[in-house]
């Protein structure tokens, strides 16, 4: 059954998205099912996405699909300046379309159906991930996402050595391959991952041009009012790790662990798309999360850093000896997900940090998030 206008009314449309999913994630236990022609990562404007697009979404061609909907997102690389263009991968892309677009799918975020569905498919892809058989994933990843360089830089550099596909996706990288920017500045606050980064002033700041889902509020996010109360009018980074990317977390500043808290969420993709289309559900709010609070060393304030599972997420580790009562240094490592996207956001208390001008003005002028590395500057106290 359809609509007057020939789009699916949401039963319709979350049955062939919950099929689309199925299919995908059930490919992706095949040998091939890591490449960009095969499985997860086929870019959502590859013309393989075409058929399976036309299962959930009535149009008639690729290119009138592309004139109707975004495919991927634009990045600024921090070190050129150059912007390029990412697709984004097509089990993003089905869910996007699921669940973010028009007031149908708004509707169908509420189902409970729905959320069982994100949270069915997040576990199947843990399991098969977590299977031994799996690590015939680990060399078409690779080859796919051309990490084959990058992999000098880990702890374990050897493909091989790897007993799961998770095991090598959250994979440990050299304290040496990521230095961290003016090590005796205490006043400066780095980069907590290898990510696509964006950074505002206050949280105003970052709902007018970045978050534009409804519900999103500091004490939502926290799950505390009296600890949002402490960073009303702060600063707040946002850094979104993509499949490929290095899949850990970093302290982005020096302190003492005050606490830890798990908050239990669902699975919704953190694609840009999702996070910037107004009227829909907030998913930093809604997605399983964890809320750790520092006190600084350099100042005593506080600084919440959340790390927020996305879509296909398995779970949320951290580092075996970070919990409440430790002290963490900057840049240390602090945790890692398993597959799947993810995003670690940032909080600041008002005046604690002037954020770095290139980073926040492609943020707000050019709405892009910028790719940066663990460690790198993204402000500092002010002098």
């Amino acid at each position: 059954m359809t609509t007057p206008t020939g789009k699916p009314l949401p039963g319709d449309h979350l049955d062939a998205a919950a099929n689309s999913l199925d299919t995908i994630t059930t490919e992706a236990n095949q040998p091939d099912g890591h490449t960009k022609s095969h499985g997860l990562h086929v870019p959502g404007n590859h013309e393989k996405a075409h058929g399976l697009f036309r299962s959930v979404f009535p149009y008639s061609s690729l290119q009138d699909f592309e004139n109707e909907w975004h495919l991927g997102n634009y990045v600024i690389d921090r070190q050129t300046g150059k912007k390029t263009f990412e697709p984004m991968s097509i089990y993003v892309r089905v869910g996007m379309h699921l669940l973010y677009y028009g007031s149908e799918q708004e509707k169908a975020l509420h189902w409970k159906r729905t959320l069982a569905l994100l949270k069915d498919q997040s576990e199947k892809m843990g399991r098969q991930y977590d299977d031994p058989a799996s690590v015939q994933h680990i060399q078409p990843f690779i080859d796919s996402f051309e990490l084959q360089d990058g992999m000098q830089e880990m702890v374990q550099p050897d493909p091989t050595k790897y007993a799961t596909f998770n095991t090598f996706f959250a994979r440990e990288i050299k304290e040496s391959a990521r230095p961290i920017a003016e090590p005796d500045n205490a006043k400066v606050v780095s980069s907590p991952a290898d990510c696509r980064l964006t950074a505002f002033t206050t949280v105003d700041m970052a709902t007018k041009y970045w978050i534009k889902g409804y519900g999103f509020t500091l004490p939502r996010l926290l799950g505390s009012e009296a600890l949002a109360q402490q960073f009303d009018g702060g600063s707040v980074v946002i850094a979104r790790l993509a499949p490929q990317d290095y899949h850990r977390w970093h302290s982005p500043t020096a302190g003492h662990v005050e606490s830890i808290t798990d908050i239990p969420g669902t699975y919704y993709t953190v694609n840009p798309q999702a996070i910037n289309e107004p009227g829909t559900l907030d998913v930093f709010c809604e997605n399983k999360r964890s809320v750790m609070i520092l006190k600084r060393t350099a100042t005593g304030s506080p600084v919440a850093i959340i790390a927020v599972g996305a879509m296909l997420v398995g779970s949320i580790k951290y580092n075996q000896g970070i919990q409440q009562g430790v002290d963490v240094r900057r840049g240390q490592c602090l945790g890692a997900f398993y597959y799947g996207g993810s995003t670690v956001i940032v909080l600041y208390p008002r005046g604690e940090v002037v954020m770095d001008e290139d980073v926040v003005k492609n943020s707000i002028e050019e709405k892009c998030e910028t790719v940066v590395k663990v460690g790198w500057r993204v402000g500092a106290g002010p002098q």
